[in-house]
């Protein structure tokens, strides 16, 4: 079982957290004990002989830098073992149904003029997102919400999809130490700036003259130092070349800084992806998605790790420039535009790729994400996409999100395209209709579904479930309805494949137009091919049963005055109202 593997993980975690912790605090402990032995030698030795002095000093200095060195390395293995026991805290998490405590909701995303995700609760506090997201990239993220709200309506796209998410699932540790490199360096740019950053090009430091120059000059001023040093030269030629060099670096040191202070911005963002790359660079996959997503990442001849690794090089050559004292270096070989050159170089040979890059760590960990759901839930169903059409075959359905979720079937075919749910006050209408509608969003990501069994079509997803008012457009709710209604008869006009769902419709009105208007929407949408379903209270619309559309129904039961509900989908339309006997409850009772 997966949360055992978690649970045990967890503990290992622990144990090794601990000595770790042990053996940092013995480090620190015998490093003050080296400085306190090198100083009581050095006390009680000759004071007078100051080589002899150095010569006691020399060992304890090598042993302290040893134990400073090994101290930093144990402390970062800490802090890796630290996020790798948290990620699997959280995957306990999410098998023990408390995945709605993550921060991430992903809420930047929430878009309630979709033409879906807002009503299946894509997005934001207890959404599918929240659930199922482990990307930490800001890309990674962005990525995971295009393959909810943009799926590729491809049935071969989603079959590669489903291999490669196969695949990653079986790779427990490949996805956690993915997650942990994502976790180790918070990144917070916008890739965009990124992108555009490394394809913004100056052509003076790419100027073959530029660069002889500045390489030439260094040299020359080197040497007249040299010269200079052993009076075979006057000193005044070597000080008035530094002080040409002073004034070419002080031309333009508002770009300069400009570009630098651009490129530490991204440093840590830069060290993220390369190490989420070479993670997957170095493994080899079997499913064709992955494969040509790893082939990708070459282009050129060039490698994008080895690209991202020379161009963090780079980064830390920059770096030194902010030390004080590195000013006398900068002047002697023109530092800053060394770094221009060869950072320009790096921007002429990948600087095109770098999105291209970024794009496939978006991809993996998006995959990556996925690929959870099909470990933690083994029992889910890989769904069967089919190219017949008007087709949903599920057995066993339930709804993702829901902690105690009831599981129903439906059937959807070409001869009934749609269906009518009838049933009273909280007895399970809506969910049903949205649990339809997250499964097949989840089946068109390649993603395993919350079912024993699905066979669907590819269809274009609309509903009209979420209507409010709208002050700042003044927009009453049934006008919003009517409005988003209209959007999904036109999509119905346009594309023959799709799918609807339609809850509570024109329950913004009176009865009678809500009746009339109801049954011509319905009408309207059998005849333009669309498949769907539709709840209401309004249960004289059951006698569209003869030619559109197929009756089904929740029902409650009562039990020592008490009202029930079994979430079970049964034929026929409802029989039972709940509403005055909730008002009773509440209260409100006939005079």
């Amino acid at each position: 079982m997966p949360i055992e593997v978690y649970q045990k993980r967890i503990k290992h975690y622990d144990k090794s957290i601990k000595q770790l912790s042990k053996r940092l605090n013995s480090i620190s402990r015998f490093r003050f004990f080296v400085i306190l032995a090198m100083l009581g030698t050095i006390v009680f030795a000759e004071l007078d002989k100051l080589s002899y002095t150095y010569a006691l000093a020399l060992p304890f200095l090598v042993v302290f830098a040893f134990l400073v060195i090994r101290h930093r390395k144990l402390k970062a293995k800490l802090g890796y073992e630290v996020i790798l026991k948290q990620i699997n805290i959280e995957s306990v998490m999410r098998l023990n149904d408390k995945w709605t405590e993550f921060k991430d909701k992903g809420e930047e995303f929430i878009d309630e003029s979709h033409s879906y995700s807002y009503d299946l609760d894509l997005f934001g506090q207890g959404s599918l997102f929240q659930l199922i997201n482990t990307a930490n990239t800001s890309i990674g993220r962005a990525r995971l919400a295009e393959m909810f709200t943009k799926p590729d309506l491809n049935k071969t796209a989603i079959t590669k999809k489903q291999n490669a998410i196969s695949e990653l699932a079986k790779k427990r540790w490949w996805r956690t130490k993915l997650q942990a490199e994502g976790k180790v360096i918070k990144e917070n740019v916008n890739i965009q700036h990124l992108t555009g950053w490394a394809q913004n090009k100056n052509l003076n430091y790419s100027n073959t003259w530029f660069i002889a120059g500045s390489r030439l000059l260094p040299v020359i001023t080197a040497g007249t130092l040299l010269l200079a040093g052993v009076g075979l030269l006057a000193a005044s030629i070597p000080v008035g070349l530094l002080t040409v060099q002073f004034l070419l670096l002080m031309l333009n040191i508002k770009n300069h800084n400009s570009e630098f202070t651009a490129l530490y911005k991204y440093k840590n963002c830069i060290k993220a992806y390369q190490k989420i790359l070479r993670q997957f660079e170095k493994s080899s996959f079997k499913s064709e998605y992955l494969r040509e997503l790893s082939d990708g990442l070459k282009v050129k001849g060039l490698s994008a790790i080895e690209q991202l690794k020379r161009l963090e090089r780079l980064v830390n050559r920059i770096e030194n420039r902010n030390n004080q004292l590195f000013i006398v270096v900068n002047v002697v070989l023109l530092w800053d535009y060394q770094c221009l050159i060869a950072l320009e170089k790096w921007k002429n040979q990948s600087g095109t790729m770098l999105k291209k890059w970024l794009q496939a760590v978006g991809e993996i960990e998006a995959l990556a994400s996925l690929a959870n759901i099909e470990y933690n839930y083994p029992a889910w169903a890989k769904p069967e996409i089919t190219e017949k059409p008007s087709t949903i075959i599920a057995e066993d359905i339930g709804h993702p999100l829901l902690k105690s979720r009831v599981c129903n079937d439906a059937h959807i075919s070409d001869a009934v395209r749609i269906l009518l749910i009838t049933g009273s006050n909280m007895s399970g209408k809506s969910t049903y209709l949205r649990t339809i509608g997250i499964n097949l969003v989840l089946a068109y990501i390649g993603a395993p579904v919350c079912a024993d069994y699905l066979k669907c079509s590819i269809f274009n997803i609309q509903t009209c479930m979420r209507i409010s008012d709208n002050l700042n457009k003044g927009l009453s709710s049934f006008y919003a309805e009517l409005l988003k209604i209209k959007q999904i008869v036109e999509a119905t006009a346009a594309d023959p494949q799709v799918f609807f769902l339609l809850d509570e419709i024109f329950k913004g009105t009176n009865s009678y137009d809500r009746h009339i208007g109801a049954k011509r929407v319905i009408k309207k949408l059998h005849e333009n091919g669309a498949v769907g379903l539709v709840s209401t209270h309004d249960l004289e619309l059951g006698l569209l049963e003869e030619d559109i559309i197929k009756n089904y129904h929740f029902q409650e039961h009562y039990d020592d005055n008490e009202i029930c509900f079994d979430y079970k989908l049964k034929s026929g339309i409802s029989s039972t109202r709940n509403a005055l006997y909730l008002m009773k409850i509440i209260g409100i009772e006939e005079e």
